[in-house]
């Protein structure tokens, strides 16, 4: 888990997993994040590399710094819900990228799905 791709910055990474532990409710709505110091030595990075990230996602309002009291996950749903679609759409994206990569047509794709999640598209 604390291994780094070499091909992406490592705040990058960061960002994604802490995105990530948002949106499967690891890290709630209004939740304290570790300190910077913490947080690098989990990691066993810089903390400046740290702060970069929290940074990051502070520019993107998924993080919110509270002078004194640290940083925290947005309260703002409506930030939280829209990184829960970006998320679900960039994933997607990679995944149709892959199978087209290898051959597959959209209707090979979706059949694959279908089977795969047990779902017919007309029992929803």
């Amino acid at each position: 888990m604390d291994e780094f791709n070499a091909s992406k910055p490592i705040y990058l990474q960061l960002a994604d997993r802490i995105n990530r532990q948002i949106v499967s409710k690891e890290l709630k709505a209004g939740e304290k994040l570790p300190s910077v110091r913490d947080m690098g030595i989990k990691y066993s990075v810089n903390p400046n590399t740290i702060q970069r990230t929290y940074s990051e996602l502070e520019r993107e309002g998924i993080l919110e710094t509270k002078r004194g009291q640290g940083t925290f996950v947005t309260e703002q749903e409506d930030r939280l819900v829209q990184l829960r679609d970006n998320l679900k759409h960039e994933q997607i994206l990679l995944f149709v990228q892959v199978m087209q990569e290898m051959g597959y047509s959209s209707l090979e794709i979706i059949s694959g799905l279908k089977d795969h999640l047990k779902f017919d598209i007309g029992d929803e």
